[in-house]
């Protein structure tokens, strides 16, 4: 085994960051037929998908944002204003990003994460299934990722 010595480095740095992402895409498209195929198509980008539900006064009275991948569709955030909870705003929103991910951008499944104090029951109502359970991330708290296939 050949032993060498590196200088490790704790900074934050956009211009190396940027590089190590095209390396690792490279080297993840090298390894991966499927990701191969999607070089130079227009599902290789990620595509912003921004919803916004304002009341009556003009404030924000919730959002969703997220964007859309190869055939999927990943909310990042979802947040109703505690006023509006309850009346059915947050449903209206993840079917809204739902029909424009499949109808529009040819998605064919979603996917999320949310804790155990949020959202979990509220996702599993809107046909979501946990795929993926974390204890204790961060201490305390239970993180879920979820998925749904879209119609």
């Amino acid at each position: 085994m050949v032993c060498r010595m590196f200088r490790i480095e704790a900074e934050v740095d956009k211009e190396r960051r940027d590089l190590l992402r095209a390396r690792l895409r490279d080297t993840n498209t090298a390894a991966s037929p499927v990701l191969a195929a999607l070089r130079g198509t227009p599902a290789e980008r990620e595509a912003p998908l921004h919803l916004w539900a304002l009341d009556t006064a003009g404030d924000l009275a919730g959002g969703l944002v997220g964007h859309t991948w190869t055939t999927w569709l990943h909310v990042t955030y979802l947040w109703v204003d505690a006023a509006h909870r309850g009346a059915g705003l947050g449903t209206r929103l993840l079917a809204e990003a739902e029909r424009i991910a499949a109808t529009d951008r040819g998605c064919t499944a979603s996917r999320l994460e949310t804790w155990s104090f949020q959202a979990p029951e509220f996702y599993r109502k809107q046909g979501y299934e946990v795929v993926c359970v974390i204890p204790d991330y961060p201490p305390g708290i239970t993180e879920y990722t979820l998925t749904k296939r879209l119609v």
